[in-house]
This record gives structure tokens, sequence and C-alpha cells, in this order.
């Protein structure tokens, strides 16, 4: 009766195998993996202080990528925006009188970017978004940090999409990948 589980897997890791599945970060056969290309890109420094910050040091730390330009292939030049609008507000009543304020904050990030060889043409190009939210308490403190946590994260995921959007690029230039 245990060996069901077994035979299971083992078919259905067979089923997956011959249809053509090949991981987008592997490596097959002579064909450099994403990894070894992204090891040789170079991330340029990116503007708007403490997220610019961040999101380059999330793309470095994601792409195994150079911080410095010697011996890179290609350079990627990043650009961000940053958005914050209030998404709830809150009615209280302060000696008397209806305060109105807000209790949350939509934080959105919105990433340009374009990836340049060595020469300097552009080999590809593009645009990411995020959305982050944080709420507003009664204690200033905590309400920066919440927005700090916001802004990481935004840019965590804004270096996620970037990596994903230059592995397919890169995964469809590979001889053989239609």
């Amino acid at each position: 009766m245990r060996k069901w589980p077994l035979a299971f897997v083992a078919i259905c890791a067979l089923l997956v195998s011959a249809c053509g599945f090949r991981p987008l970060y592997g490596q097959l056969g002579a064909n450099p993996g994403a990894q070894r290309i992204f090891a040789s890109i170079y991330v340029e420094p990116i503007d708007l202080e403490r997220v610019g910050y961040e999101l380059r040091n999330s793309l470095i730390d994601l792409l195994e990528a150079s911080s410095t330009p010697r011996g890179a292939i290609y350079h990627l030049a990043v650009s961000v925006k940053e958005k914050r609008e209030g998404a709830v507000l809150q009615n209280q009543l302060v000696g008397g009188v209806n305060e109105t304020t807000i209790a949350r904050y939509n934080y959105t990030l919105i990433a340009q970017y374009k990836l340049t060889d060595a020469k300097g043409a552009t080999v590809t190009s593009g645009s990411a978004s995020t959305l982050s939210a944080y709420n507003v308490v009664t204690s200033p403190y905590a309400t920066q940090v919440a927005q700090q946590d916001a802004r990481k994260r935004a840019s965590d995921d804004i270096a996620q999409r970037i990596r994903l959007d230059l592995g397919v690029y890169f995964a469809q230039r590979q001889p053989g990948v239609k």
C-alpha cells in the first residue's frame, strides 16, 4: 500500500519532464542559465534616497549581480517614482469637534528600467509597479517604522518583478526556445 504514493510521484515526475518544462533559472546543456547572465549585470545607483538604495541592494542580491561596473557585460539603469495616498479616513470626536484623520496610506512604487549592453545599446526595457500599505497609529515612531517597512516591501517586490522580466527575456533568447 505504501508503494502507491512513491509510484504516483515517479509518474508525475516523468510527465513533467516529458512536457518540455524547464526551470527559468536553471542551466541546460551548453546554454548558460539565467544566473550566469544575471551575474554579468551591473546595477547602477538609483535615485530617490532610501527607496533607491533599498531597490538597488535588492536587485544586486537577487541577481547576484556585480556592485562595480568593472567587467560587466550589461548595465541596468532604474528610475523610480513613489506615491503616497490616504486610503482610510477615521472620524474622531475631539473636544466636541468632529475631526477626520487619515488612518491608512497606500504606498505605490513605480520603476522604469533599461538594460543596456557594453556599447550602450538598449537590450530590453520595461516597467514595474507595486502597492504596499501601512497604518497610521498614535505613535509617530511606529508610523514611521511602518512606512519604512512598506517602502522595503515595495522595493523587494519591484526587484523580484524586474528579475522575472529579465529572466523571461533571456530565456526567450536562448537557442531552441520559442
